[in-house]
């Protein structure tokens, strides 16, 4: 292990060299690779899906296909069409004893990346990575080794023709022996991001001796108001929630104004066809009991809440108040993504003001909270932490910065 991290590093100081013309390049070879190996890569994650249940809520993100592919090659394309974030004059001053002085953007070096059932991830940290001038280390899970196996050597092989280092994207070993050695290289990781699921992201807070950035774990509400649009409501709700449930920005709890108990049948209504179990409080449950599937209804206990489900599963709570509703999200946010549905601009701004999440939404699914759909292309993670970055990570949040002085023989007294 410790050979490959020297290979990492070693290689990540040839990145400098490289001109974003040639980066771009690469890229764009990287995003037509995938599209002319789909079907090798589509066979690999084949060999993963088989060995996972289909009914594990991780199963939907493990699973790629030819449209999630042309997906993934599309965002490629993204990140190249993106301004360089590297050698950006972040603050520049003349001193009165003629020294210059200028805070310049600049990479981290070499990124871990550690995530679980998802082998788009290896293709969005690649391409963030190369974009932002850094070398990326690839811990995947074992649930997607196949399918990460043959996305990380279709990348080298375009690295190789490149005639640029391949150790800038290393894969290592699936087991936990790696993943230990990986969050103790302090000589040679500049960052670890994990992503995945909350007990990866504490597992990884807790036993890193290198700089962490928290990212994934989703408990995300939507707050519908007592002046709250029923159809645009009721849209934005099962949008939110059934979309795609396994990722963390689905919805997992909706918060509703006692004054729109009366509407709650029809806010659900959508949500009877993706079968999505409802766990109500008292109140919800009577408005829901006769006017929802009996067998999707269930009554809701204090547990219910805080829990990120990954499932077609959502809880509902009735609220007093914008304040009682805000008051809840500080609770049981894991202040990911939150929503408020409502005309009312005195209790917009109020939700805007003090709740604490890295995205806060007025009459918007929380489904938007993505690097892409932010105008960021691919996204490395989303960050839920308030150091360095917050919300969609992408070539910004992907350097850090060194200071640049030029003088003319001057000596400090």
């Amino acid at each position: 292990m410790k050979t490959i991290f020297e290979s990492v590093l070693s290689a990540s100081r040839t990145l400098n060299l490289l001109d974003n013309e040639t980066i771009n390049q690469v890229l764009l070879a990287v995003a037509a690779k995938a599209e002319a190996e789909t079907q090798s890569i589509l066979a690999a994650n084949q060999k993963d899906l088989k060995r996972m249940d289909s009914a594990d809520p991780k199963y939907d993100r493990l699973k790629l296909t030819e449209d999630r592919i042309k997906d993934i090659a599309a965002d490629i394309r993204n990140v190249t069409l993106l301004p360089s974030p590297l050698g950006r004059q972040l603050m520049g001053v003349e001193r009165p004893n003629g020294l210059t002085i200028s805070k310049v953007s600049v990479p981290f070096g070499v990124i871990g990346i550690i995530y679980e059932a998802r082998p788009n991830v290896s293709f969005d940290v690649f391409s963030l990575c190369l974009k932002s001038g850094n070398a990326c280390i690839l811990k995947g899970g074992s649930d997607a080794h196949d399918s990460n196996t043959v996305i990380v050597g279709l990348i080298r092989s375009v690295l190789e023709s490149f005639d640029i280092d391949p150790n800038v994207c290393t894969l290592l070993p699936a087991d936990r022996e790696a993943t230990a050695q990986l969050l103790n290289a302090v000589e040679y990781v500049d960052l670890i991001i994990p992503r995945g699921s909350s007990s990866l992201i504490n597992f990884v807070r807790e036993n890193a001796r290198i700089p962490v950035i928290e990212t994934g774990a989703g408990v995300c509400h939507t707050y519908f108001d007592a002046s709250g649009n029923l159809e645009h409501g009721a849209a934005i709700v099962c949008n939110a929630k059934t979309r795609r449930v396994s990722v963390c920005n689905a919805l997992d709890c909706l918060l509703l104004h006692e004054s729109r108990l009366g509407d709650l049948a029809a806010i659900c209504a959508p949500m009877k066809e993706s079968n999505v179990t409802i766990y109500a409080d008292q109140r919800a449950y009577d408005a829901l009991n006769g006017n929802y599937p009996a067998g999707l209804l269930k009554p809701a206990t204090e547990e219910s809440y805080g829990i990120e489900f990954l499932d077609y599963i959502m809880a509902v709570k009735t609220v007093a108040s914008v304040h009682e509703a805000i008051e809840h999200v500080a609770k049981h946010s894991s202040k990911h993504s939150e929503t408020i549905i409502s005309e009312d601009d005195a209790n917009i701004a109020l939700y805007d003001k003090m709740v604490d999440a890295a995205c806060v939404y007025t009459n918007v699914s929380t489904a938007f909270t993505d690097g892409a759909q932010f105008g960021l292309g691919a996204e490395i993670g989303i960050s839920t932490q308030k150091l360095h970055a917050r919300g969609p990570m992408a070539l910004e949040e992907l350097t850090s910065y060194k200071w640049i002085i030029k003088g003319d023989g001057q000596i400090r007294a």
